[in-house]
């Protein structure tokens, strides 16, 4: 297993953690770190856009409903 390998996996653990969260608010704080190893799993993978740009996606969803919607 190289460190790619391992930054994928620790990503994926961190948004499946996420999801195991009754409350929403730690939900969104979990899976924003999740989301945030994977844009760094995906720029390991010499700059694999998809997951990049989807995870940057879900973070600024996750920042807005943190910081600007406050439920």
């Amino acid at each position: 297993m190289n460190w790619t390998e391992i930054i994928g996996y620790a990503g994926s653990i961190g948004v499946l953690i996420s999801f195991l969260m009754k409350d929403v608010k730690m939900l969104r704080i979990i899976n924003t770190i999740g989301c945030g190893i994977f844009v760094l799993y995906g720029y390991m993978l010499h700059y694999s856009y998809p997951i990049i740009v989807t995870n940057v996606i879900i973070i600024f969803i996750n920042l807005y409903y943190l910081l600007v919607r406050k439920q």
